[in-house]
């Protein structure tokens, strides 16, 4: 069973697993408000979605800012009427051992990957309390289970959506909402672009099917979770990592 006729807001969707998301959801038949820094990627996002006849509008979004965020989400239950699926994809990173780590950038980097979260949820969870139905999807990350060096600040963010992923599935289960995690491996984006191919290599051979992930991969897992396939799960980390961890 798809969501279709659902509308869904995906934050961090310029480009990457956000981008990823948007379109399959949209394939699915779900309207979708896409937010992200990046004007003029969105716009290019929702003309491939219009374009392949399904729904979507762009919002130029810092997930940093509470105001912004307010007046984002405001402005496309305006347009669309609701939101009924949430995914809170937008992430970066300040990588740096912990021992040089400047404050701004441990700051920066839970601000958008942990505290967006927590801001993004709490515009959107009264109407989903008002029709009890919801999907609260948020991307954490395999280093956010198992950690990683120069990456304090990253890990620590993604372990904090984990634990904020199962304290809302508390609070809201009641009313027929859902709150999960996906928590990818090592996926190609640009994000791991940048990373020495020395690296890639090295971390490939940690992963028992052999391959990065794609965006795509990960999508599918959003997908699932907010269909009515998945209506009996909550509180759930869905690992999309080739096997890299287990357990």
């Amino acid at each position: 069973m798809s969501p279709s006729g659902r509308v869904a807001f995906v934050t961090g969707a310029s480009q990457g697993i956000g981008r990823a998301c948007a379109l399959r959801l949209a394939k699915d038949g779900v309207a979708v408000a896409v937010g992200a820094r990046n004007q003029e990627r969105l716009n290019q996002l929702v003309s491939e979605i219009t374009a392949a006849g399904g729904k979507a509008a762009a919002f130029a979004l810092d997930v940093a800012s509470e105001d912004r965020v307010k007046e984002t989400i405001k402005a496309a239950v305006a347009q669309f009427g609701k939101i009924d699926i949430l995914v809170n994809n937008a992430g970066i990173t300040r990588d740096q051992l912990v021992m040089r780590m400047k404050r701004a950038d441990w700051d920066a980097v839970l601000e958008t990957n942990l505290t967006s979260a927590y801001l993004c949820i709490q515009q959107v969870i009264s109407s989903m309390l008002r029709q009890k139905w919801g999907r609260i999807i948020n991307i954490t990350s395999v280093f956010g289970q198992m950690g990683q060096a120069g990456q304090a600040n990253y890990a620590a963010s993604k372990a904090g959506l984990i634990g904020l992923t199962m304290a809302i599935a508390r609070e809201v289960g009641s009313r027929n909402i859902t709150c999960n995690a996906v928590a990818p491996g090592f996926i190609e984006t640009a994000m791991t672009a940048a990373l020495s191919e020395e690296f890639k290599q090295n971390a490939v051979k940690q992963i028992p099917l052999g391959r990065v992930g794609t965006p795509e991969d990960v999508a599918a897992a959003v997908a699932f979770l907010a269909s009515d396939d998945a209506s009996y799960i909550t509180g759930q980390i869905l690992s999309v990592n080739g096997g890299m961890l287990m357990g």
